[in-house]
């Protein structure tokens, strides 16, 4: 798996679990930092996919991909949504608005 999305991949599954593991009213700063650390994630996944030649053109290939079958193995269950949303727009070449990101 390429270092830089691994690295950021980590981050987010340690707040993943830190955030499951709070009761309510103790998780939301824990989740805002979830929040961003999957964003960050998620860019430093579209910068390798970005990279890539050739680039897939479709959400079935991107996640075909080798290394995203492997984040799909490595990422709990109600992220695949999440993941699946912004992977579609990482094929279509479409960035959120920052401010969209945290909504």
């Amino acid at each position: 798996m390429d270092a830089k999305v691994k690295q950021a991949l980590d981050v987010t599954l340690r707040n993943w679990n830190a955030m499951s593991r709070l009761r309510h009213e103790d998780a939301e700063e824990t989740a805002n930092e979830f929040e961003s650390s999957f964003y960050l994630f998620i860019d430093a996944l579209s910068d390798w996919t970005y990279e890539l030649d050739p680039q897939p053109q479709t959400l079935e290939e991107f996640l075909e991909l080798p290394m995203i079958q492997e984040i799909l193995d490595l990422l709990p269950a109600p992220l695949h949504l999440n993941f699946e949303t912004e992977a579609e727009l990482i094929v279509d070449h479409k960035t959120r608005i920052e401010d969209a990101k945290y909504d």
